[in-house]
């Protein structure tokens, strides 16, 4: 199935997980949000979020400042 990770097309196994992905990508790790289709998804929710074709993923770093 085909998603789209931060406006590049991603070829993905059908049942792969946000987590699974996450983790084959190294992003799986503190000061990581990701936002599933413009809607902001819980970290304790990534092992069972499946992804769905077309699903759009932005992943976002947290910038430390003020």
């Amino acid at each position: 199935m085909r998603v789209t990770l931060n406006d590049e097309a991603l070829e993905l196994a059908e049942g792969t997980t946000l987590g699974r992905l996450l983790a084959e990508l190294e992003q799986d790790k503190p000061g990581v949000a990701v936002a599933l289709n413009q809607q902001v998804v819980a970290r304790g929710r990534w092992p069972e979020q499946a992804l769905a074709p077309d699903d759009t993923i932005t992943l976002f770093h947290a910038i430390a400042g003020g």
